[in-house]
């Protein structure tokens, strides 16, 4: 089975932002700002990444998808660090319908061929553990009976940590949260074109079969001020506690994070951007 991530990497389209913009240009002046490029920047490269780079099944696409009016420098730098990662395929497009340029993104890279697409969906602060695209394999292989008879099935992986980094490495609060971004997946029938970025991921339980695994710590949530979903008033904050020693280790093992290269990278980034 194909599987295929996609990243939207500040791309300005028609829709997918909880908070609206009065124009297309004041939403790609907020997005290229400098010191929000910046902070996505270090997230993307320190927590997103490196998971993917050190996939235990390695046999995935990362779509990454930006817009066609990014900034040179940031086109420049994002190939460069994409340039020694064969999954990755970056891939611009001008604004659009938000939901309709993300699924024909996926679907110009997807095979189409006589079996199941996994797809799943990640912000440029998330993180997968390691292990996550054989684990999402493996589960499609169990769910296999029940997908011949649906359409779509959601594959929900909801234990790690909602984290929030900074000059200081990482702080961490546990989650067993249903349907996060990170995480889940669909599996797509064979023949159908549509994607995982056709569906709120929140509300998959409404429209298709689930099947959700826990115990095990899958997923990074990242928390920082440019979370379009933590814009709005009365959004409960995490209970947030420094990593120690042991967390660090656990974080390294299981996600290939190093929280000191997450202090590194944001103590870096102008005062503004931290």
């Amino acid at each position: 089975m194909q599987a295929i991530g996609i990243c939207r990497f500040s791309y300005p389209g028609d829709g997918g932002f909880q908070v609206e913009h009065d124009s297309l240009k004041a939403r790609m002046d907020y997005l290229y700002a400098p010191t929000r490029m910046e902070e996505r920047f270090a997230t993307f490269e320190t927590m997103m990444l490196p998971p993917l780079r050190a996939q235990t099944d390695g046999d995935f696409t990362l779509a990454v998808v930006i817009g066609d009016s990014l900034p040179a420098p940031y086109r420049d730098r994002l190939e460069a660090l994409l340039a020694d990662m064969p999954q990755a395929v970056i891939l611009p497009r001008a604004p659009g319908p938000h939901r309709k340029v993300m699924q024909d993104a996926i679907n110009s890279v997807r095979r189409f061929d006589d079996a199941p697409c996994l797809q799943f969906r990640m912000d440029d602060d998330d993180a997968v553990a390691c292990t996550y695209v054989e684990k999402l394999r493996q589960a499609a292989r169990d769910v296999a009976p029940m997908a011949a008879r649906h359409r779509h099935i959601a594959i929900d992986f909801n234990q790690g940590y909602i984290v929030q980094p900074g000059p200081d490495g990482l702080l961490a609060a546990p989650t067993k949260a249903p349907y996060a971004t990170a995480a889940l997946a669909l599996m797509i029938r064979h023949d159908l074109p549509l994607s995982v970025m056709n569906f709120a991921h929140m509300k998959v339980g409404r429209k298709m079969p689930t099947v959700t695994f826990t115990g095990e710590d899958m997923l990074l949530r990242g928390h920082n001020a440019y979370n379009d979903s933590r814009q709005k008033p009365g959004i409960k904050q995490p209970d947030f506690a420094p990593l120690d020693a042991a967390g660090q280790t656990h974080f390294k093992k299981t996600y290939n994070i190093d929280a000191g290269k997450v202090a590194a990278a944001f103590a870096a980034l102008p005062s503004a951007a931290r």
